[in-house]
C-alpha cells in the first residue's frame, strides 16, 4: 500500500514536499512549483553563488548562474541560513563557508540528514565558458565539509569529489565518457548504502566507489565557476 502524504508550509519562505511512503523506504520530492520567478528559493538556501528561480517552459525550476559570482564571496544572507540549516551550530558554518567559499552550492532546507539510500536530480547545463556543471551534494557537515558527484559538460564525466578544510580532492572518475547535449533535461542520481557509493547518468550505471565511513549530513545541488544550469526534481529516498 503506497500512502502519499502532502507538506505545504506557508510563511517568509515557501516550502513544498512531497513524501510517498512506500514498504519501509520514503521518498521526498522537493516541489518548486509554488516559488516565484527572479527571487532565491525558499527550499534551496543558496550559500555560495548565485541562485535563483527561473521559469523553463512554464515550469518553475532552480538555476544557478556563476557568470555573476566572484570566487570566495558567499550568497546573500548567509547567517540566516546557517542558522535555518543548523541552528545553534551556525557560527561554524558560517566561519568555514567564508573562509571556502569556492564552489557554488545550495543546500536543501527541509531535508533532514542523509545516511543511505538515493539521491537523483534533473538538470540542465544552460551556458558556461570555462565549466558547464551541475552536481548532488551530500554528507554536509557543520564544518563546511562535503561530498560532491557531479557531471562536467566541459570534460564529459561524473566524478566524485571530497571538500575537506577548503581543499577540493578528486576521488573517483566514472567509467567512460558520456557527452550531452546542451540545453536538454538529464538524471544523476546517487545511491549509497553503508560505505558503498554508485551514481548514475541518465539511467547508466558509471561509478562505484567505497567511502572510507559512512556519510551523515545535509544534502543539496553543486556547481563550478561560470556555470549556468537549471535544477529540477530534487529527490531523496532512505
Amino acid at each position: 500500500m503506497r500512502i502519499h502524504i502532502a507538506f505545504i508550509f506557508v510563511g517568509a519562505l515557501m516550502t513544498a514536499l512531497v513524501l510517498t511512503v512506500s514498504g519501509q523506504h520514503k521518498t521526498i520530492r522537493v516541489d518548486l512549483s509554488k516559488e516565484k520567478d527572479g527571487r532565491e528559493s525558499g527550499k534551496f538556501l543558496s550559500v555560495v553563488g548565485n541562485w535563483s528561480i527561473v521559469d523553463d517552459g512554464g515550469k518553475k525550476v532552480l538555476s544557478v548562474d556563476g557568470r555573476q559570482w566572484l570566487r570566495g564571496q558567499p550568497a546573500n544572507g548567509l547567517a540566516q541560513k546557517a542558522r535555518a540549516i543548523y541552528g545553534s551550530r551556525h557560527e561554524e558554518f558560517i566561519d568555514n563557508v567564508k573562509a571556502f567559499a569556492y564552489f557554488p552550492y545550495a543546500v536543501a532546507k527541509d531535508l533532514g540528514d542523509f545516511r543511505e539510500g538515493q539521491l537523483s536530480m534533473r538538470f540542465k547545463l544552460v551556458a558556461g565558458q570555462l565549466d558547464q556543471c551541475a552536481g548532488i551534494l551530500f554528507n554536509l557537515k557543520p564544518n563546511g565539509d562535503y561530498l560532491a558527484v557531479r557531471f562536467n559538460g566541459k570534460e564529459d564525466n561524473v566524478v566524485l569529489w571530497t571538500f575537506v578544510k577548503g581543499k577540493r580532492s578528486f576521488v573517483k572518475k566514472g567509467a567512460e565518457n558520456v557527452p550531452l547535449q546542451m540545453n536538454t533535461w538529464h538524471t544523476l542520481q546517487v545511491s549509497v548504502h553503508g560505505t558503498n557509493l554508485q551514481a548514475a547518468l541518465d539511467g547508466k550505471h558509471l561509478l562505484d566507489y567505497t567511502l572510507a565511513e559512512a556519510v551523515v549530513g545535509k544534502v543539496g545541488l553543486w556547481s563550478k565557476t561560470d556555470s549556468v544550469s537549471y535544477f529540477d526534481d530534487f529527490i531523496m529516498t532512505y
